[in-house]
């Protein structure tokens, strides 16, 4: 539910603010040396505290001579009154001046300068700003690219394409590299993400995975002209069982399977052979379609223990999935702003989660990698 959401955004913004606080308090910012004689001094215990959106953890900062008191959560609160409202505003009102400095004069009682509203505001920018700007790795095995759409509000609601990109790199372990969001799913949205993950060093890519949107071959070509493409097969075996009779479904949908599952390349273009044989007459349009794609058997190419990871872009649909799984059908997001502070804080936590996590297969073909034409050196 999107009061989930908002439960997981208000105990993050609580938190930074309890940090703000205690930066204020004594006079510098956290990781920077100080001669004063008071000093950061860790976490106390976490706490819960009731919300109307429910509970959430607090972590609260204490200084060395313990002189530090909280405004935001006074000692022994356990429950929310006006908190939740003034930290959700500086999400989603849309941050404007006076709609954070109103916030954080109810916050705190009393009036703040402008360079308390600036610093807030700032914080909330910055991690968006610092997610889509950080340095990337400089090689990636492989970056699968997909679409999902969420709800936004700009005057009137509409769902909107975000877009994402998701990397294992060459040690196999993975990361959502970038995103965007843009009203609807384009080639020159895909061109303009691609660039900026070169921008960010990105040098070689061994393999792109795409759901097979319509001229991203020729974008991705642009970018890295020696990435190979995969198509996702699970996307074309959709589109072949949209295109036939309910009655042949199961039976096409079998003989496809049985191209993509053959324990070889040579197997797979034998079945593809038999597949066109038996289907061309019934259906030419849809062995045409398949004829005209170079990029089905791609992952042919790659060792076989990560096959089953790369004929398809399941990985990135599935988290997609994931991200919208606490939404209803008419919710949305009341700014875009709020829409990005919550992809951000879902990508850092997935980052956070598989830093150190190797995906399956990849780990036994980390010396695979680059020692060939699989991929090259980013135009």
């Amino acid at each position: 539910m999107l009061s989930e959401v908002f439960r997981q955004q208000l105990e993050e913004a609580v938190n930074d603010v309890l940090s703000y606080e205690l930066e204020q308090f004594l006079g510098y910012e956290r990781y920077k040396h100080t001669d004063k004689e008071d000093s950061r001094n860790g976490f106390k215990p976490e706490r819960k505290i009731d919300t109307k959106y429910g509970p959430i953890t607090i972590r609260m900062p204490r200084d060395r001579l313990g002189l530090f008191v909280s405004a935001l959560i006074p000692p022994y609160m356990r429950r929310t009154e006006g908190t939740e409202n003034t930290v959700i505003d500086l999400f989603n009102l849309g941050l404007t001046n006076s709609e954070i400095a109103e916030a954080v004069e109810r916050m705190y009682g009393t009036k703040v300068s402008r360079s308390t509203v600036s610093n807030i505001t700032n914080r909330i920018i910055s991690s968006i700003e610092s997610f889509k700007s950080r340095q990337l790795a400089s090689e990636y095995a492989v970056i699968y690219i997909d679409a999902t759409m969420m709800a936004l509000r700009r005057d009137t609601v509409q769902k909107e394409a975000v877009h994402i990109a998701l990397g294992i790199r060459t040690d196999g372990t993975k990361e959502i590299i970038d995103y965007s969001i843009a009203p609807s799913e384009s080639k020159s949205n895909w061109k303009e993400m691609i660039e900026s993950i070169r921008e960010r060093g990105v040098t070689r890519v061994a393999l792109f995975c795409t759901d097979g949107l319509n001229g991203m071959e020729e974008v991705i070509s642009s970018v890295y002209p020696m990435a190979r493409i995969q198509r996702c097969l699970l996307h074309v075996q959709r589109n072949i069982a949209s295109k036939c009779r309910v009655s042949d479904r199961a039976e096409i949908t079998e003989d496809f399977k049985a191209v993509y599952t053959a324990a070889s390349r040579e197997a797979a273009i034998g079945g593809l052979e038999s597949f066109y044989a038996k289907w061309k007459r019934k259906y030419p349009k849809i062995v045409d379609a398949l004829k005209s794609n170079s990029n089905m058997l791609t992952f042919y190419d790659f060792p076989k223990e990560i096959r089953s990871s790369i004929y398809t872009t399941n990985m990135i649909e599935s988290y997609n999935k994931q991200l919208k799984r606490h939404f209803k059908a008419k919710e949305q997001f009341p700014t875009e702003l709020s829409e990005e502070k919550y992809l951000v804080s879902q990508f850092e936590r997935y980052n956070e989660k598989f830093l150190n996590r190797v995906h399956r297969g990849f780990g036994k073909v980390t010396s695979f990698w680059f020692n060939d034409s699989y991929g090259e050196s980013a135009s």
